[in-house]
């Protein structure tokens, strides 16, 4: 080697010499200091002041929605009814920290930063959850994990037809609105008669992504029947697009009336989609367009007019199609829209739906405890879903053990008196790798560099594992590509060996105080959890023995690679 070349790689390393020294200096603090420091993302919402401003009816700075502990008081005591009369006895209530990290897994796709975790035990433990609660769902990260997530309900997983289909301004966009926490009746309105270009009005991808399926360069009405009932009504009734329901699945009218849809239910349906056309430079307009069917066992196509299937009373006034089919689609006491985005509201946070499959609900029932009545609370709340959260996540279910002595089975998993243990989804275990691999929270704040690379590494690692698409709540098991991944695969061993600069192994097994701490603090930042009396003699044996660093990142490695880790119990 040459002297310009040892000249060369010194300066290169001078380069990195204060971004280094910052990281290890951030770390120690973080490793050393365990009730102190306060995550920037959660001060925000915490009121400093003290005395007499603080109200004991508040956890984080606010008054409590006293309606939120009606609601939630009440769904309790449906579910109580609902076990009592089925003979189901409720498993007990999980600890704080269990049930946080199920929300920070429902909320942000991962589990808890320990910079979150030691904010949490400087409070009060019976206020910990709703604090958790709270400020997730101020954070930034809550409304760009569920924007996607409920992007994918709106217009599928698929990048959809190029230059015409902007996939990232509606994600940003639904962003938006969980960010204001606009009522959900908005949302669905204005992606039902979205108008204009995709680039400066995105709700209009709702429509453009249907582009390539029908007509050449113009909306497909039979596609976007299918996405409205599946996706607001949550219902699937998209057999009728070429057959009457022979098989006795699907039933519209009233209740005491009830009748096996049709054909005509189905393109009636899409036939109020028929209007919207792309006009050139004008983007996605209204227009005069029939829309006109064949239909099977004839052989004449015919013009249909625009029909809802069940409920038509509730159909309002109005010149444009679409827009009454969006009121209708809203109004108060259209049922299955409110039960529709109850049912999936409640899968995000429990990992599966109160109703399965969770865009499959019949429209009189049977329905399930809870839902009813959550739908009812929407609606009479003005469809405010971080108001809906809150209920779901403050209820009896959500907060009971995922371990019972009396033992779990199916009919009690079924019954909700047991929280389900679901796979993680795939950008759920990258979420949660990615931030135990960090003692601070990675979140908009966060250097570029660490954001750089956990876009780069969740992106690969979801193509290698498997993006599970549109279907969010599919458990098919584990698969051997999988497995190998998460035991060989580059992902896990980046997060997991040597590095100064950004692992958390690392920071962890240079400034912990001693072996005991080194442990917890691993076992905090992966599982958020303290390792039992058994977990932590036996990484102590192994340190007696072996260097500290290589433990620490062997056992970041096995945790990693553990079920606890893949489930989200």
């Amino acid at each position: 080697m040459t002297m310009t070349t040892y000249q060369t790689t010194l300066l290169q390393w001078l380069r990195w010499l204060p971004l280094v020294a910052l990281v290890l200096v951030g770390a120690g603090y973080a490793v050393g200091l365990r009730h102190s420091h306060t995550p920037r993302n959660l001060v925000a919402g915490i009121r400093q002041q003290s005395g007499a401003d603080d109200a004991p009816h508040s956890v984080d700075g606010r008054p409590r929605d006293t309606s939120v502990g009606q609601s939630v008081a009440g769904l309790d005591e449906e579910f109580s009814r609902y076990w009592n009369e089925h003979g189901h006895q409720p498993a007990p209530v999980a600890s704080w920290e269990v049930v946080s990290r199920r929300l920070s897994l429902a909320l942000v796709g991962s589990g808890l930063s320990l910079d979150e975790i030691r904010f949490l035990e400087s409070l009060p433990e019976e206020s910990r959850v709703e604090a958790c609660l709270e400020n997730l769902l101020r954070d930034p990260r809550f409304h760009d994990y569920w924007a996607e997530r409920w992007a994918r309900t709106f217009v599928g997983a698929e990048e959809g037809p190029f230059i015409v289909f902007r996939r990232r301004r509606f994600v940003h966009w639904v962003r938006d609105q969980f960010r204001e926490n606009r009522p959900y009746d908005a949302i669905v309105r204005d992606l039902v008669t979205a108008r204009g270009f995709g680039n400066d009005q995105p709700q209009v991808n709702f429509l453009t992504v249907t582009l390539e399926s029908g007509e050449p360069g113009q909306p497909d009405p039979v596609v976007l029947a299918a996405r409205t009932s599946r996706a607001f009504l949550g219902m699937r009734i998209d057999c009728l697009q070429c057959h009457d329901d022979f098989l006795g699945n699907l039933f519209f009218g009233t209740a005491s009336e009830a009748r096996p849809g049709t054909q005509q239910d189905f393109h009636q349906l899409a036939a109020f989609y028929s209007g919207a056309r792309s006009t050139g430079l004008q983007g996605i307009r209204d227009t005069q367009h029939p829309y006109r069917y064949e239909y099977l066992d004839t052989d004449q196509t015919v013009e249909v007019p625009e029909q809802v299937p069940f409920a038509t009373d509730l159909v309002p006034d109005g010149s444009l199609p679409r827009e009454r089919l969006a009121g209708w689609l809203t109004h108060p006491e259209n049922r299955p829209t409110a039960r529709a985005v109850v049912n999936r509201t409640w899968a995000l946070l429990f990992g599966k739906p109160l109703h399965q499959p969770v865009d499959d609900l019949p429209l009189h029932g049977p329905f399930p405890p809870g839902l009813d009545f959550l739908a009812d609370d929407l609606l009479a709340n003005h469809w405010d879903l971080q108001r809906l959260i809150r209920v779901i996540a403050l209820c009896r279910p959500f907060a009971m053990d995922s371990r019972d002595p009396a033992g779990v089975t199916e009919a009690r998993e079924s019954a909700w008196a047991v929280f389900p243990v679901t796979r993680l989804r795939p950008e759920q275990v990258a979420g949660c790798v990615i931030q135990a691999s960090r003692l601070k929270t990675v979140d908009d704040q966060t250097s570029f560099l660490v954001r750089l690379r956990k876009f780069g590494d969740s992106g690969d690692f979801l193509k290698r594992y498997g993006d599970i698409g549109e279907d969010m709540f599919n458990q098919d098991p584990v698969t051997v590509t999988q497995r190998l991944l998460m035991l060989n695969g580059k992902f896990i061993q980046e997060h997991t060996g040597h590095d100064p600069v950004l692992n958390a192994c690392t920071h962890v097994a240079m400034f912990a105080h001693d072996h005991a701490h080194a442990i917890e603090t691993t076992y905090w930042a992966v599982l958020n959890r303290a390792p039992s009396a058994n977990e932590r003699e036996r990484v102590l044996q192994a340190m007696e023995t072996g260097s500290r660093t290589e433990v620490i990142e062997d056992l970041f490695w096995v945790l990693f690679n553990s079920s606890e880790m893949a489930w989200n119990h």
